[in-house]
């Protein structure tokens, strides 16, 4: 997947570009991606030998996985990536509005993701007794994906902090103890919203996975946590108002380079997915 199409057509003018032509923070980037596919690349061979050879006492693989919970996270990092390529053409624009909402877009479709392999790891552990040290393949099956989660991770905190970057007022040097202060209020807020909606989305799949996906289920979730999703939306809201009071922003084209660089990573950490989901999750089922 890439972050754009036709990057010829782009103005890297604001860019420090090598003697290749090819803008330094690109290339950087392009080279930490070649060692991290290495990295996955040994992860997921050394998964595949051991399920290919298993040794005996292996659990049975198709009881532990719940193949519908990983295929709908799967999908929504899919969707994540699609919302991250709209952010990144909005920027190389000059869209900075668009460019917000795409990468908050991202950020939550990056948590939900993540809430869906914590509630996984926490029902692997708990209900079936798979952990990092009983068997070879919880060693590796939790190696392999916790790294690529600790990727969306670092991930979606990227996103948030390019995100909050974005309000940055263009005579930031005049004012540079009001931003500061501005910034962390935003941080803080963010924090906030991000925890109440992780538990909201864990406390929903917990719902959905012991109750079925009904309106039954979902009305028993929203009764039973009104009030941190009341809490959720102020935040949120809060977000919104602070986002509208501040004034001309410094974030614009110039920084496409730089929204362009953390697309490429969150394209890459999707694709890694769809190796693992299809290596470690689809062959069990063949």
């Amino acid at each position: 997947m890439s972050s754009h199409a036709g990057a010829g057509a782009i103005d890297h003018h604001h860019d420090h570009t090598t003697s290749t032509g090819i803008p330094n923070k690109k290339l950087f980037m392009w080279a930490f991606l070649a060692s991290d596919c290495m990295f996955f690349g040994s992860l997921i061979s050394t998964h595949l030998i051991y399920r290919l050879h298993p040794p005996p006492g292996s659990p049975a693989v198709k009881e532990v996985f719940s193949i519908e919970l990983t295929s709908f996270s799967t999908f929504i990092l899919l969707m994540s990536s699609l919302l991250m390529a709209l952010a990144v053409n909005a920027i190389q624009k000059g869209n900075v509005k668009s460019t917000r909402r795409n990468l908050l877009g991202t950020i939550f479709f990056g948590l939900i993701f993540l809430g869906c392999q914590v509630y996984e790891f926490n029902h692997f552990v708990h209900e079936k007794n798979l952990t990092l040290s009983n068997s070879i393949f919880g060693s590796t099956f939790y190696t392999l994906t916790g790294t690529h989660g600790c990727h969306v991770a670092i991930g979606v905190l990227w996103l948030a902090l390019m995100y909050i970057r974005t309000f940055k007022p263009a005579d930031a040097d005049s004012g540079r103890h009001a931003w500061l202060t501005s910034t962390f209020a935003h941080l803080v807020l963010f924090a906030l919203a991000t925890v109440a909606w992780m538990y909201l989305v864990l406390e929903l799949i917990h719902a959905v996975q012991s109750e079925g996906f009904s309106m039954a289920a979902l009305s028993h979730w929203a009764t039973h946590h009104l009030a941190i999703l009341g809490a959720g939306v102020v935040l949120l809201i809060g977000l919104r108002l602070m986002g509208r009071a501040r004034s001309a922003t410094e974030f614009g084209e110039a920084n496409a380079i730089d929204v362009e660089g953390a697309g490429l990573y969150w394209h890459f950490v999707d694709i890694v997915w769809i190796v693992i989901f299809t290596a470690v999750y689809l062959l069990e089922y063949l």
